[in-house]
Protein backbone atom coordinates (compact mmCIF):
# COMPACT_ATOMS: atom_id res chain seq x y z
CA UNK A 1 0.00 0.00 0.00
CA UNK A 2 2.57 2.75 -0.92
CA UNK A 3 4.76 4.34 1.64
CA UNK A 4 2.23 4.75 4.40
CA UNK A 5 2.96 6.69 7.32
CA UNK A 6 2.40 4.17 9.99
CA UNK A 7 4.74 5.45 12.61
CA UNK A 8 3.46 9.00 12.81
CA UNK A 9 -0.20 7.00 12.59
CA UNK A 10 0.45 5.13 15.19
CA UNK A 11 2.19 7.67 18.12
CA UNK A 12 -0.48 10.47 17.05
CA UNK A 13 -3.11 7.45 18.46
CA UNK A 14 -0.98 6.59 20.63
CA UNK A 15 -0.59 10.48 22.11
CA UNK A 16 -4.27 10.41 22.20
CA UNK A 17 -5.05 7.55 24.19
CA UNK A 18 -2.26 8.44 26.42
CA UNK A 19 -4.37 11.76 27.52
CA UNK A 20 -7.24 10.06 26.99
CA UNK A 21 -5.97 7.34 29.76
CA UNK A 22 -4.48 9.90 31.93
CA UNK A 23 -7.79 11.64 32.26
CA UNK A 24 -9.59 7.99 32.92
CA UNK A 25 -6.70 7.24 36.00
CA UNK A 26 -8.02 10.09 37.34
CA UNK A 27 -11.74 10.18 37.29
CA UNK A 28 -10.82 6.27 38.88
CA UNK A 29 -8.79 8.22 41.74
CA UNK A 30 -11.54 11.13 42.19
CA UNK A 31 -14.31 8.61 42.66
CA UNK A 32 -12.49 6.15 45.29
CA UNK A 33 -11.63 9.13 46.84
CA UNK A 34 -15.02 10.46 46.78
CA UNK A 35 -16.06 6.76 47.90
CA UNK A 36 -13.75 7.48 51.42
CA UNK A 37 -14.69 10.73 51.87
CA UNK A 38 -18.01 9.52 52.12
CA UNK A 39 -17.35 6.67 54.43
CA UNK A 40 -17.10 9.33 57.07
CA UNK A 41 -20.57 10.49 56.90
CA UNK A 42 -21.51 9.35 60.48
CA UNK A 43 -24.89 9.14 62.40
CA UNK A 44 -24.78 9.39 66.21
CA UNK A 45 -27.13 7.69 68.17
CA UNK A 46 -26.76 8.66 71.71
CA UNK A 47 -28.35 6.27 74.24
CA UNK A 48 -30.40 6.18 77.15
CA UNK A 49 -28.40 6.16 80.28
CA UNK A 50 -30.45 3.57 81.76
CA UNK A 51 -29.81 0.76 79.03
CA UNK A 52 -28.08 -2.43 79.76
CA UNK A 53 -25.62 -4.45 78.04
CA UNK A 54 -28.24 -6.60 76.54
CA UNK A 55 -30.21 -3.73 74.95
CA UNK A 56 -27.05 -1.63 73.57
CA UNK A 57 -26.84 -5.09 72.01
CA UNK A 58 -30.08 -5.58 70.72
CA UNK A 59 -30.23 -1.75 69.42
CA UNK A 60 -26.92 -3.02 67.39
CA UNK A 61 -29.13 -5.95 65.64
CA UNK A 62 -31.92 -3.64 64.81
CA UNK A 63 -29.66 -1.04 63.57
CA UNK A 64 -27.44 -3.13 61.42
CA UNK A 65 -30.54 -5.22 59.95
CA UNK A 66 -31.83 -2.07 58.39
CA UNK A 67 -31.09 -1.73 54.33
CA UNK A 68 -29.56 1.46 54.60
CA UNK A 69 -26.24 0.27 55.95
CA UNK A 70 -23.88 -1.18 53.34
CA UNK A 71 -25.01 -4.59 53.11
CA UNK A 72 -21.50 -5.99 52.18
CA UNK A 73 -20.26 -5.19 55.87
CA UNK A 74 -23.60 -4.42 58.02
CA UNK A 75 -22.18 -5.53 61.54
CA UNK A 76 -18.96 -3.42 60.81
CA UNK A 77 -20.70 0.09 59.59
CA UNK A 78 -21.55 0.06 63.67
CA UNK A 79 -19.19 1.15 66.65
CA UNK A 80 -20.28 0.85 69.96
CA UNK A 81 -18.35 3.75 71.66
CA UNK A 82 -19.12 3.80 75.59
CA UNK A 83 -19.50 6.96 77.81
CA UNK A 84 -16.24 5.70 79.69
CA UNK A 85 -14.15 5.68 76.46
CA UNK A 86 -15.85 8.82 75.37
CA UNK A 87 -14.74 10.48 78.94
CA UNK A 88 -11.13 9.38 78.07
CA UNK A 89 -10.65 10.78 74.55
CA UNK A 90 -11.89 14.10 75.82
CA UNK A 91 -9.92 13.99 78.65
CA UNK A 92 -6.38 12.81 76.35
CA UNK A 93 -7.34 15.27 73.67
CA UNK A 94 -8.11 18.48 76.34
CA UNK A 95 -5.97 17.71 79.06
CA UNK A 96 -8.80 18.69 81.27
CA UNK A 97 -10.34 16.03 83.61
CA UNK A 98 -14.04 17.12 84.06
CA UNK A 99 -15.24 14.63 86.26
CA UNK A 100 -12.96 15.74 88.53
CA UNK A 101 -14.71 18.44 88.34
CA UNK A 102 -18.22 17.42 88.31
CA UNK A 103 -17.64 14.49 90.09
CA UNK A 104 -19.71 12.98 87.36
CA UNK A 105 -19.84 11.51 83.73
CA UNK A 106 -22.09 13.29 81.56
CA UNK A 107 -21.53 11.77 78.85
CA UNK A 108 -23.37 9.07 76.93
CA UNK A 109 -23.17 5.94 75.26
CA UNK A 110 -22.82 6.17 71.95
CA UNK A 111 -23.64 3.84 68.67
CA UNK A 112 -21.24 5.45 65.51
CA UNK A 113 -23.72 4.44 62.46
CA UNK A 114 -22.01 4.85 58.76
CA UNK A 115 -24.74 4.54 55.92
CA UNK A 116 -25.05 3.65 52.75
CA UNK A 117 -24.00 6.51 49.96
CA UNK A 118 -26.91 6.50 48.38
CA UNK A 119 -28.57 7.43 51.49
CA UNK A 120 -26.17 10.86 51.98
CA UNK A 121 -28.60 13.29 50.99
CA UNK A 122 -30.15 15.32 53.71
CA UNK A 123 -33.48 13.95 53.20
CA UNK A 124 -32.56 10.14 53.68
CA UNK A 125 -30.36 10.91 56.68
CA UNK A 126 -33.88 12.73 57.83
CA UNK A 127 -35.48 9.62 57.64
CA UNK A 128 -33.05 7.89 58.86
CA UNK A 129 -32.65 9.88 62.06
CA UNK A 130 -36.86 9.78 62.42
CA UNK A 131 -36.50 5.70 62.39
CA UNK A 132 -33.83 5.10 64.65
CA UNK A 133 -35.45 7.77 67.25
CA UNK A 134 -37.87 5.54 67.39
CA UNK A 135 -36.34 2.86 69.08
CA UNK A 136 -36.24 2.35 72.44
CA UNK A 137 -33.43 3.29 74.60
CA UNK A 138 -32.26 5.72 71.93
CA UNK A 139 -31.80 9.35 73.52
CA UNK A 140 -31.34 11.26 70.57
CA UNK A 141 -29.76 10.98 67.04
CA UNK A 142 -27.04 13.82 65.64
CA UNK A 143 -26.94 13.81 61.76
CA UNK A 144 -23.51 16.11 60.30
CA UNK A 145 -25.77 18.13 57.95
CA UNK A 146 -22.76 20.62 57.82
CA UNK A 147 -20.63 17.59 56.37
CA UNK A 148 -23.04 16.41 54.38
CA UNK A 149 -23.80 19.36 52.43
CA UNK A 150 -20.39 20.31 51.79
CA UNK A 151 -19.37 16.97 50.54
CA UNK A 152 -23.12 16.68 48.21
CA UNK A 153 -22.19 20.49 46.71
CA UNK A 154 -18.02 19.12 45.68
CA UNK A 155 -19.01 16.73 44.21
CA UNK A 156 -21.76 17.81 42.10
CA UNK A 157 -19.38 20.47 41.46
CA UNK A 158 -16.36 18.19 40.40
CA UNK A 159 -19.09 15.95 38.81
CA UNK A 160 -20.19 18.85 36.29
CA UNK A 161 -16.44 20.35 35.74
CA UNK A 162 -15.18 16.40 35.33
CA UNK A 163 -18.24 15.83 32.54
CA UNK A 164 -17.22 18.95 30.92
CA UNK A 165 -13.77 18.10 30.73
CA UNK A 166 -14.38 14.78 29.50
CA UNK A 167 -16.64 15.62 26.20
CA UNK A 168 -14.31 18.32 25.67
CA UNK A 169 -10.96 15.61 25.88
CA UNK A 170 -12.75 13.09 23.55
CA UNK A 171 -14.28 15.14 20.84
CA UNK A 172 -10.42 16.51 21.04
CA UNK A 173 -9.53 12.85 20.66
CA UNK A 174 -11.98 12.02 18.28
CA UNK A 175 -10.37 15.32 15.80
CA UNK A 176 -6.46 14.00 16.36
CA UNK A 177 -7.12 11.06 15.30
CA UNK A 178 -9.25 11.81 12.41
CA UNK A 179 -7.08 14.41 11.27
CA UNK A 180 -3.95 11.91 11.36
CA UNK A 181 -5.61 9.30 9.44
CA UNK A 182 -7.04 11.55 7.38
CA UNK A 183 -3.99 12.92 6.34
CA UNK A 184 -1.99 9.56 6.06
CA UNK A 185 -4.64 8.48 3.48
CA UNK A 186 -3.98 11.59 1.77
CA UNK A 187 -0.66 10.43 1.09
CA UNK A 188 -2.22 7.72 -0.48
CA UNK A 189 -4.33 9.27 -2.73
CA UNK A 190 -2.77 8.17 -6.65
CA UNK A 191 -2.25 4.69 -5.47
CA UNK A 192 -6.41 4.49 -4.50
CA UNK A 193 -6.61 6.34 -7.85
CA UNK A 194 -4.88 3.73 -9.65
CA UNK A 195 -6.57 1.31 -8.01
CA UNK A 196 -10.16 2.92 -9.45
CA UNK A 197 -8.90 3.18 -12.71
CA UNK A 198 -8.00 -0.66 -13.21
CA UNK A 199 -11.77 -1.37 -12.16
CA UNK A 200 -11.16 -2.11 -8.93
CA UNK A 201 -14.33 -1.72 -6.29
CA UNK A 202 -14.71 0.58 -3.75
CA UNK A 203 -14.99 -2.48 -1.04
CA UNK A 204 -11.74 -4.09 -2.35
CA UNK A 205 -9.91 -1.12 -2.03
CA UNK A 206 -10.83 -0.16 1.66
CA UNK A 207 -10.22 -3.77 2.53
CA UNK A 208 -6.23 -3.50 3.07
CA UNK A 209 -6.69 0.08 4.74
CA UNK A 210 -9.36 -1.40 7.04
CA UNK A 211 -7.43 -3.82 8.64
CA UNK A 212 -4.64 -1.52 8.50
CA UNK A 213 -6.48 0.58 10.63
CA UNK A 214 -7.39 -1.76 13.17
CA UNK A 215 -3.41 -3.02 13.28
CA UNK A 216 -2.57 0.04 14.27
CA UNK A 217 -5.49 0.51 16.49
CA UNK A 218 -4.72 -2.39 18.25
CA UNK A 219 -1.01 -1.39 18.62
CA UNK A 220 -1.88 2.01 19.52
CA UNK A 221 -3.81 1.26 22.61
CA UNK A 222 -1.59 -1.71 23.83
CA UNK A 223 0.86 0.91 23.91
CA UNK A 224 -0.86 3.45 25.56
CA UNK A 225 -2.09 0.85 27.84
CA UNK A 226 1.48 -0.49 28.81
CA UNK A 227 2.39 3.34 29.52
CA UNK A 228 -0.62 4.28 31.58
CA UNK A 229 0.48 1.39 33.53
CA UNK A 230 4.30 2.41 33.97
CA UNK A 231 2.92 5.96 35.34
CA UNK A 232 0.57 4.09 37.43
CA UNK A 233 2.99 2.28 39.48
CA UNK A 234 5.90 5.47 39.07
CA UNK A 235 3.02 7.56 40.66
CA UNK A 236 2.22 4.41 43.39
CA UNK A 237 5.51 4.34 44.24
CA UNK A 238 6.16 7.76 44.86
CA UNK A 239 3.20 8.26 46.34
CA UNK A 240 2.38 5.62 49.06
CA UNK A 241 -1.40 7.03 49.47
CA UNK A 242 -2.28 6.49 46.13
CA UNK A 243 -1.80 2.81 46.49
CA UNK A 244 -5.28 2.93 48.73
CA UNK A 245 -7.26 4.46 45.66
CA UNK A 246 -5.69 2.19 42.97
CA UNK A 247 -8.07 -0.39 41.80
CA UNK A 248 -6.94 -2.94 39.49
CA UNK A 249 -10.35 -3.86 37.96
CA UNK A 250 -11.23 -0.42 37.02
CA UNK A 251 -7.73 -0.02 35.36
CA UNK A 252 -8.04 -2.98 33.33
CA UNK A 253 -11.22 -2.32 32.05
CA UNK A 254 -10.01 1.23 31.44
CA UNK A 255 -7.04 -0.05 29.32
CA UNK A 256 -9.65 -2.43 27.31
CA UNK A 257 -11.60 0.65 26.37
CA UNK A 258 -8.19 2.11 25.16
CA UNK A 259 -7.61 -0.56 22.85
CA UNK A 260 -11.02 -1.17 21.86
CA UNK A 261 -11.56 2.67 21.07
CA UNK A 262 -8.06 2.98 19.54
CA UNK A 263 -9.69 0.11 16.82
CA UNK A 264 -12.55 1.46 16.44
CA UNK A 265 -11.55 5.08 15.90
CA UNK A 266 -9.16 4.00 13.75
CA UNK A 267 -11.42 2.00 11.76
CA UNK A 268 -14.50 4.58 11.14
CA UNK A 269 -11.64 7.39 10.38
CA UNK A 270 -10.08 5.64 7.92
CA UNK A 271 -13.73 4.00 6.56
CA UNK A 272 -14.50 8.54 6.65
CA UNK A 273 -11.43 9.30 5.08
CA UNK A 274 -12.01 6.55 2.24
CA UNK A 275 -15.03 7.57 1.25
CA UNK A 276 -14.06 11.23 0.99
CA UNK A 277 -11.04 10.08 -1.37
CA UNK A 278 -12.68 8.08 -3.35
CA UNK A 279 -15.07 11.68 -4.41
CA UNK A 280 -11.89 13.85 -4.61
CA UNK A 281 -11.50 15.23 -7.98
CA UNK A 282 -8.97 15.26 -10.43
CA UNK A 283 -7.92 19.00 -9.48
CA UNK A 284 -7.95 18.28 -5.83
CA UNK A 285 -5.76 15.08 -6.70
CA UNK A 286 -2.56 17.09 -7.59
Amino acid sequence: MGSFPFISVIFSITLSLIVAGIFGILFIYLNALTVIVQSNVEVQVYLDKSVNDSEILRLQKIIASKSYLPKENQNGSIKFISKQEAAEDFIKDTGEDFMEFLGDNPLRDVLIVKVNSQYHSLDSLEKIRTDINQLVGVFEVVVQESLVNSINKNTRILGSLFLGLTIILLIAVVILINNTIKIALFSQRFLIRSMQLVGATKGFIKWPFLKRALLYGLISGLLASAVLYAIIRLANAQFADLNSLYNNDQVTMLCACLVMGGMLLAYFSTSLSMNRNFKISLDELY
